[in-house]
């Protein structure tokens, strides 16, 4: 599928050349906290053209954000991460000409010999956007509990590099193997590998441990790359029609959709989600958590009443909130000592 994009009145559009060349114009809105694309729907190109001329500019639009970041002020979690740089970079692939890195935050004291907990976290964007830093805090954070935090770059989807979002799959999937691999190197425990994300970047995390087909071919598939366990903020879950990112993924939907791969031994898992979130809809998330426990997995959901997608990224105490409930939660499950500075 191949994509043109141009921005009018704070309003991105993008002109869908599939089917033999017949037009259609998606209406896509940028939300500037989690920095998912959102597809609205398809309209006639006259309708949408009468519809944004009497559409006032969208704040956090898209030409908000590539053009004038002074106009958007920093969310809370953003204005943290501006502030956070990782300790190293780490190169843990290469692909179709591009490096992708580790960013990695060290806990101090870390001694060669050691064996830390592993958080790696994953920024979303709707597959199409973002970057690491998004994540920084989150990895940071737990660095000072004592594990290595390590947000992650994968693959962004384009047309033009031919990527999709089963190439950003297959990049959390190494990333993963690629910990385990190094883990003596890296200062890390193989068998304590805690994996996260946001909206999209979720998808990819609980990705690890469930889209068991979709590898690159130059993984060592005898590594796991299941995770010891999962902590998803507003996640995509499920890419029905229903869900979110049907369109983008296509008829192979399923393929990627975690809702429909549920089965037993799924690592323990602590999801948090708004109840208010119509981006990747919270009853996916409530099918998700029933689906989980009849197969006998064990699964925590903490609903924020009224959420919108995005919500701890955008209030310093939902935010702080969050980190310490998946602290009590990696306690309970042996994966975050209660000693740890700051843990319960």
């Amino acid at each position: 599928m191949a994509y043109s994009a141009l921005h009018f009145r704070s309003i991105l559009f993008v002109i869908d050349f599939a089917h033999a060349g017949s037009y259609q114009l998606q209406y896509v809105a940028m939300n500037q906290v989690c920095g998912d694309v959102i597809l609205i729907h398809y309209l006639p190109f006259s309708v949408l053209l009468l519809v944004v001329l009497a559409l006032p500019p969208l704040p956090g639009s898209a030409q908000a954000l590539t053009n004038n970041p002074a106009r958007q002020p920093l969310d809370a979690v953003a204005t943290i991460a501006a502030t956070l740089e990782p300790m190293r970079k780490v190169m843990y692939k290469t692909v179709g000409g591009q490096r992708l890195y580790l960013h990695v935050f060290d806990p101090a004291g870390l001694a060669p010999a050691d064996k830390r907990p592993c958080f790696l976290v994953i920024h979303g964007g709707g597959w199409m956007g973002g970057e690491p830093r998004r994540m920084y805090p989150f990895a940071a954070h737990f660095a000072k509990l004592g594990m290595v935090g390590i947000s992650l770059q994968y693959r962004i989807v384009t047309s033009k590099a031919d990527v999709t979002v089963f190439d950003c799959v297959k990049d959390g999937r190494s990333a993963v193997r690629y910990l385990r691999q190094h883990a003596a190197e890296l200062g890390i425990d193989p068998d304590k590998i805690i994996v996260s994300g946001a909206s999209a970047g979720g998808h990819l995390a609980v990705g690890t441990a469930l889209f068991d087909n979709v590898d690159d071919d130059s993984d060592d598939l005898k590594i796991s790359c299941a995770p010891n366990a999962l902590v998803l903020f507003y996640p995509v879950i499920d890419t029905s029609k229903d869900g979110y990112g049907n369109v983008k993924i296509g008829k192979r939907w399923q393929e990627l959709s975690p809702l429909h791969h549920v089965r037993p031994g799924v690592p323990p898992t602590i999801i948090f989600h708004g109840s208010g979130d119509t981006t990747t809809p919270f009853a996916g998330v409530q099918a998700f958590r029933d689906v989980m426990l009849k197969a006998g997995n064990r699964i925590e959901l903490v609903v924020n009443e009224g959420g919108q997608h995005g919500y701890l990224m955008y209030d310093r105490s939902l935010y702080e909130e969050t980190l310490h409930k998946t602290e009590i939660f990696l306690t309970s499950i042996g994966l975050l000592e209660s000693s740890a500075p700051g843990s319960n």
